[in-house]
């Protein structure tokens, strides 16, 4: 028997974006308008091909990804924004559907992707901690026995019997976070809406997402947070574009993803002074950063030093 945990083979995901103005509602007028152009087509043009919109086009959100997850592996996922991190997470979490490719899971899923996901807003913390414990295919004891860590962990005691939709997003995000990691699920995926938590309970939560892979469970999770990504993760998935651009050990794959300034400049001019950040006394003309080795560079690794360069124009000297 495989000790894979997930299994990913040529994976994509497709998107059809339309370029007509898309209102939030549609009037009799306009699908009186809609049917009568699709009634002329079919009309003058009726053997032509009409499944591709000409005014639409295809987006791969995600080409050819390739990759197999062991049991109690740490993974972290990375990539600058619009990278695919979080349509491959909703895949996995059975949000959407891929449009091709083959995805083996074994175990269940217990996600945490976004604020508003996941809890029904009309009921308590307590009714959608077992809610959510039932999805899992948990029994009422099994849920019974793992409540009071939840709670606990929470610390959303006070308001346990509030509807979640009075929740704080940060209320919102430690009752999820702490459902979606007692209830044992097999595999923990865990996107970037933890930045929505200060950081006593950021660290709270990785450290309880390190236990949950010691204990054979696995866990992805998706950050910009570097210095994150390289304390709770072994292994790192680096997307780009869609593509998976490189998976190996999280301490190479960061360094990679930094070296190459992904998505950052280091430094940053203000060639008018007329729009450069500043008051009548000084303006702000350049400001750059660099690193230990004397190069500018668009990204500091935590526990490195950095000068921070700045050059400026007087206005009105003393």
């Amino acid at each position: 028997m495989s000790d894979y945990s997930i299994k990913i083979e040529n994976l994509g995901k497709k998107y059809i974006i339309g370029h007509e103005t898309q209102a939030g509602y549609k009037t009799l007028r306009d699908a009186i308008v809609e049917g009568m152009k699709s009634y002329a087509g079919f009309i003058f043009r009726p053997f032509s091909d009409r499944s591709a919109d000409a005014g639409s086009e295809e987006f791969w959100a995600l080409k050819d990804i390739n990759i197999e997850i062991k049991s109690g592996d740490r993974i972290g996922i990375i990539g600058r924004n619009g990278a695919g991190k979080s349509t491959l997470l909703k895949i996995l979490s059975r949000i959407t559907e891929p449009t091709k490719g083959d995805i083996w899971i074994n175990g269940r899923v217990a996600s945490l992707l976004e604020v508003g996901t996941g809890f029904h807003p009309e009921l308590t913390g307590r009714e959608n901690i077992f809610l959510n414990g039932a999805v899992l295919g948990m029994g009422k004891a099994e849920i019974k026995r793992k409540f009071d860590e939840i709670v606990a962990f929470s610390e959303v005691e006070k308001f346990l019997d509030t509807p979640v939709k009075r929740y704080s997003s940060g209320m919102y995000v430690r009752l999820a976070f702490a459902v979606a990691a007692h209830l044992e699920p097999e595999i923990l995926v865990v996107d970037e809406v933890l930045a929505v938590g200060d950081a006593a309970f950021q660290k709270k939560c990785l450290g309880k997402m390190e236990e949950v892979g010691k204990e054979g469970r696995t866990v992805l999770f998706v950050s910009h947070n570097m210095g994150a990504i390289t304390r709770l993760c072994e292994k790192v998935a680096l997307l780009g574009e869609g593509s998976l651009i490189k998976f190996g050990s999280a301490n190479d794959v960061v360094d990679d993803y930094l070296k190459s300034g992904v998505g950052s400049s280091a430094v940053r001019k203000w060639p008018e002074i007329s729009k450069a950040p500043g008051n009548e006394v000084a303006a702000l003309i350049s400001i750059a950063a660099i690193g230990g080795n004397g190069e500018t560079s668009g990204s500091v690794e935590i526990n490195k030093s950095v000068i921070i360069q700045m050059e400026y124009l007087v206005k009105k000297p003393d």
